[in-house]
């Protein structure tokens, strides 16, 4: 789908300048497509980054490796170039997930954007511990977009749209402002939001039914979700909340694979359940498990953040 200008009104934008880490991979070429969707739709200034990996005892990288990589460079931001979006590239050397997020500090970046292949085992392409220690450390949101095997395999992607946002939320601070930021991404390309959260399995009874505390608990996020649903339906953006029971990845896992999610953005320092949702092995089932990208980050910044927050209790 052709990225269209986002409609801001009077509101500052939510996105103005990314950065772009690629190791030249098909999942970083399929990611590629993201930037340049959001890029057009922002007119957001991009910096495409490429780290040369040097790891202490590593092979030192030859003057012909930085030739063929800045050469790669120009090409991808010769492909990102478009009116009114300003692209540069850079070119470091050291340890992927310190040099990503010093440059962007460095440029300020509000958004930065990762490839994966959602596997381990593949090198350059920021993985694993690589990928978590980018989410721990970076001074602004990170959306990681997996290519599915089938699709590499094909060496095609499923077209870009964001029509559908699934924000899971536990009502933490941290909850409350990604949802924030996931309400302002959906209003600003007119896609809608569900709103879901997950009660773990110590909610049930010993027989995994609700017990009468349980539906207690049940009723009061239900009402709890009805508020923000309906502040979010004032500010003209469609919502459906959702609850669901089990473990927290595998049912927001469960969730997008059923439904068709486009984007799913969440904070990284909830409450149990949803505390840390990009670490250890919930962060092996969303972010590469996940047929669609997810935008994580324990810092969200957008004007107004917390009045859901003030608003839900």
């Amino acid at each position: 789908m052709e990225a269209k200008r986002v409609t801001m009104g009077n509101e500052p934008a939510l996105i103005t300048r990314i950065l772009f880490a690629t190791d030249f991979s098909a999942c970083a070429r399929h990611a590629e497509q993201y930037v340049a969707f959001l890029a057009a739709a922002y007119r957001a200034a991009v910096t495409v980054l490429h780290v040369l990996e040097i790891y202490e005892g590593a092979y030192v990288t030859t003057v012909q490796d930085q030739h063929e990589s800045g050469s790669r460079l120009d090409d991808v931001a010769g492909r990102l170039r478009q009116p009114a979006v300003p692209v540069t590239h850079q070119q470091r050397a050291g340890i992927p997930d310190a040099i990503i997020c010093d440059v962007a500090e460095d440029t300020r970046a509000d958004l930065i954007v990762l490839g994966t292949h959602g596997r381990t085992g593949l090198r350059h392409i920021l993985l694993g511990s690589t990928a978590e220690r980018v989410l721990t450390m970076a001074p602004c949101p990170v959306l990681t977009v997996r290519l599915p095997e089938e699709a590499e395999r094909q060496g095609a992607g499923r077209p870009i749209r964001l029509m559908h946002v699934a924000v899971p939320i536990d009502f933490s601070d941290c909850s409350m402002e990604a949802l924030e930021y996931g309400v302002r991404i959906a209003k600003d390309g007119g896609a809608s939001v569900t709103l879901l959260h997950i009660l773990e399995p110590l909610s049930y009874g010993i027989d995994l039914t609700f017990g009468h505390a349980a539906e207690q608990n049940r009723q009061q996020i239900a009402a709890q979700l009805k508020q923000a649903a309906d502040e979010i339906e004032a500010r003209g953006v469609s919502v459906r909340p959702v609850i669901r029971g089990g473990v927290p990845a595998d049912s927001i896992l469960d969730y997008i694979h059923s439904s068709d999610c486009d984007l799913v953005v969440m904070g990284t320092q909830g409450r149990r359940g949803i505390a840390h949702v990009v670490k250890g092995s919930v962060a092996e089932a969303v972010l590469r498990r996940a047929p669609c990208p997810v935008l994580a980050g324990k810092h969200f910044t957008v004007a107004g953040t917390g009045r859901l927050a003030a608003r839900v209790s």
